[in-house]
């Protein structure tokens, strides 16, 4: 039943494109004084693009700002006598706003209505029909319109509940995810939580936080961390750095192999493991070169070990040659080899 309730919005507003947007706001605008019709086109940009202030277009007629607002109602004032003329596009704006819950984000719901010549014509005709409320941004949402009162906390309240989840979790949530015990259809959840500045949408599809770094990476270092969590082994800085340039995410410049290099060795998420070679701390590397790692293996052994038995355990640390490990054992300052053959660190 929804999907066909879409498709009956889908068509109806293929419909109302081909009726024109442009054409219902001209008639409404015919008759105006030509002063007051130009004053609300550059207020509402209907005619260059852009929507002007009311000091912008009080320099080109040199009237006060309050002079320009007052021809402005005065016009906005005759164009409601010729409402009633239009009154199937007006229907269908509340149709579609009941699709979404009653409310929508001003930026998405413009774009679903019509093309980017057309978003300004939406918004006047918004602004002058009857029983329609642009909420303004805060800090927390986004601007809005509405024609259900009752919809807006409602909708708070889920995006409210839904960072909490997202805090919880620490992850980033699928939309099927996010819909489980969800008594709303996705249309009116993602518009409900659309209103908020914190949920964001990642490259991939799912949804998080707009401080995470998979939604938001700051710089090169966030962007080898989201490299590295997802191929999920260590790789050469050379190797990140061409991945990053892979990565969904826009970018000013191509990403620099030495750049990766200097900025990944001084950052503690990253471990140095050999040749080159990057891993994540969290994955159970430690830091440090390879006579620090032996000696962090001896300790916490509480017990001599054997050759073999250092070798093996330094190689899963770091990707170096078991020769490499057996002459840092030999560094008579730092070990000691006892009577039965086993490596222990040497007091000093």
């Amino acid at each position: 039943m929804l999907r066909i309730y879409e498709y009956k919005i889908r068509y109806s507003l293929m419909i109302n494109m081909k009726l024109n947007y442009q054409t219902i706001c001209a008639d409404l605008l015919k008759n105006l004084p030509q002063r007051t019709a130009d004053v609300i086109e550059r207020r509402f940009g209907l005619k260059e693009g852009s929507r002007e202030t009311l000091e912008a277009v009080g320099e080109r007629y040199e009237l006060t700002r309050e002079r320009v607002r007052q021809i402005e109602q005065y016009g906005l004032s005759e164009i409601q006598k010729k409402i009633k003329n239009h009154q199937n596009i007006f229907q269908f704006l509340k149709k579609t706003l009941c699709f979404f819950g009653g409310l929508k984000e001003e930026k998405s719901f413009l774009e679903y209505l019509g093309k980017n010549e057309f978003q300004n014509h939406v918004y006047f005709l918004l602004s002058i029909g009857q029983g329609f409320k642009r909420i303004s941004e805060d800090e927390k949402f986004y601007n809005f319109w509405t024609i259900k009162e009752t919809a807006i906390d409602r909708a708070k309240k889920l995006a409210e509940s839904t960072i909490k989840r997202l805090e919880k979790e620490r992850k980033l949530l699928s939309l099927k995810e996010l819909l489980e015990n969800q008594c709303l259809n996705k249309n009116i959840f993602l518009s409900f939580i659309g209103l908020s500045k914190e949920i964001q949408k990642s490259p991939e599809g799912k949804y998080g936080l707009r401080n995470w770094l998979e939604i938001n990476p700051r710089g090169v270092k966030d962007k080898a961390y989201l490299v590295l969590k997802k191929t999920k082994k260590p790789l050469h800085f050379s190797d990140i750095a061409s991945l990053i340039g892979k990565l969904p995410f826009r970018s000013q410049s191509p990403v620099q192999i030495a750049t990766v290099h200097n900025e990944l060795i001084k950052d503690q998420r990253f471990v140095l493991v050999g040749r080159g070679l990057y891993a994540l701390k969290e994955w159970g590397y430690d830091s440090g070169v390879v006579r620090e790692v032996i000696i962090k293996t001896l300790k916490e052994s509480k017990e001599p070990l054997t050759k073999d038995e250092i070798v093996d355990k330094v190689l899963k640390q770091r990707f170096v040659k078991a020769n490499t490990v057996l002459l840092n054992l030999n560094n008579k300052t730092h070990f000691f080899r006892n009577p039965d053959g086993r490596y222990q660190i040497k007091e000093i």
